[in-house]
């Protein structure tokens, strides 16, 4: 049995040094310095629950935000550790550890939670939605410009026009802008 540590700050500038601290006593830590936004955008946890972690090993972690920001995610990783028979552990607050009833209570529920937000958050979208088309409001970015748009742009940019004014006036992202330009 390996019990690892897993550390993670957002940015470079940040420093690991408190999470390196509570988990002194864990016999390999992995650290990370990467936005905890998304999963898939943080390379050292997917190959500590990949291919790191075994059958009996242990995860511990800080707190439930250096694994992962939001429920669904939480409840990903300790589902893909639980299905390899490692084990889940939070020094901050170890109500919520797997491989315990309480913990794995306290996650199910966090997760009922969660879809509950998800499930009204997508409602009231698709009222915001509903409501705007009735009012005639037009809906999203345009996703093109006509040559003539381009053209246009083009000169008021070399007129001295900032980028992000005329996106702005052109309903389309700076990105967008950019890249048409580039073809002028």
């Amino acid at each position: 049995m390996t019990v690892y540590g897993y550390a993670r700050v957002s940015s470079t500038d940040q420093n690991l040094d408190r999470q390196r601290e509570a988990l002194a006593d864990v016999d390999k830590l992995i650290t990370e310095k990467k936005s905890g936004k998304n999963t898939e955008d943080r390379p050292m946890l997917g190959v500590l629950i990949d291919e790191l972690a075994e059958d009996g090993d242990v995860i511990r972690v800080k707190s439930t935000d250096r694994l992962a920001r939001n429920t669904r995610d939480l409840l990903e990783i300790a589902e893909k550790l639980a299905d390899k028979g490692v084990s889940l552990e939070f020094i901050d607050n170890p109500g919520m550890n797997m491989g315990t009833a309480q913990g794995e209570l306290m996650l199910t529920v966090f997760a009922a939670f969660a879809k509950f937000e998800r499930d009204l958050i997508n409602e009231r979208q698709r009222e915001g939605i509903a409501a705007a088309k009735a009012a005639g409001k037009p809906f999203g970015r345009k996703k093109s410009l006509t040559s003539e748009q381009i053209s246009e742009a083009a000169q008021k940019r070399q007129d001295g026009a900032s980028v992000a004014d005329l996106a702005r006036d052109l309903g389309v992202s700076k990105q967008t802008l950019y890249t048409a330009l580039k073809s002028v």
